[in-house]
């Protein structure tokens, strides 16, 4: 099942998209709901960040060659992590699909994406197995991680290197019948594929990623889970168009745009 959430007729709403016509629901996402009996053409309606999430988690180094590629630019000998660990992103960055990354006006020309897998926390859990892991997962989205890589070296945080507004476009919906080892993801500049792997070839999967934080947090409802990305961005700039496709799922594109 695909959910979207999206504004039409004045108003904002869940639905579930069926082929090219959103049928609107209402109650909860993560409990009860029903159809309404209202649907609209997708094309008509405003695709709008599919849940702003009550933790924004992130997985970082999840991928061998990202992790290389990174140590070979730092002139270092790659350090593989021999344990999952989670960080944390802002609420104020999120932006929809088909919504603008806005390059601040001082940053550099070192602008990045970073197409990764997004988990949706569907119920609470404490204290799950990596077998019962999977078993809180609502479904999956796409994120953007942009990155302005120069603050990301410079300062002691990554409070704008990751976090500045509009840096992680998310969605355009979240599907919820998904396999992680069919998953491919291709990332496109300006309509030509620049990366591609497999999205589950991750150094500590979704399940493990799960049963290790809740050995010492409680997931909710509306968690998200970033779990990171393979190879490298060139650098964008503004004018440039970046799409992120995770097949099963589907493509997650935004604009990239100078600050006015």
């Amino acid at each position: 099942m695909r959910w979207i959430n999206f504004s039409a007729e004045g108003r904002t709403a869940y639905g579930i998209l069926e082929g090219d016509r959103v049928v609107e629901t209402r109650g909860d996402l993560f409990g009860d709901w029903e159809r309404t009996g209202r649907t609209h053409a997708l094309a008509d309606v405003k695709i709008e960040v599919p849940l702003i999430p009550r933790t924004f988690y992130c997985a970082g180094l999840n991928y061998v060659s990202h992790l290389k590629e990174a140590a070979d630019k730092r002139g270092e000998v790659p350090s593989v992590p021999d344990r999952p660990e989670i960080g944390y992103r802002a609420q104020n960055a999120l932006i929809a699909h088909d919504e603008d990354v806005v390059i601040p006006r001082d940053a550099t020309e070192k602008v990045h994406y970073e197409g990764e897998l997004v988990v949706v926390i569907g119920t609470k859990a404490r204290h799950l197995s990596e077998a019962d892991a999977l078993s809180c997962v609502f479904g999956y989205s796409i994120g953007n991680d942009v990155s302005e890589r120069t603050w990301q070296k410079n300062d002691r945080t990554f409070w704008r290197s990751k976090n500045t507004d509009t840096f992680k476009p998310m969605g355009p919906w979240i599907e919820t019948d998904v396999d992680l080892e069919s998953l491919h993801t291709t990332v496109r500049l300006n309509g030509e594929p620049r990366t591609r792997f497999r999205t589950n070839d991750m150094l500590f999967g979704v399940a493990r990623f799960i049963s290790t934080m809740t050995r010492y947090l409680t997931l909710w409802p509306g968690d998200v889970m970033w779990m990171g990305t393979d190879g490298a961005s060139p650098d964008l700039k503004a004018g440039d168009v970046v799409e992120v496709e995770i097949s099963g799922i589907g493509t997650l594109r935004n604009r990239f745009v100078a600050e006015a």
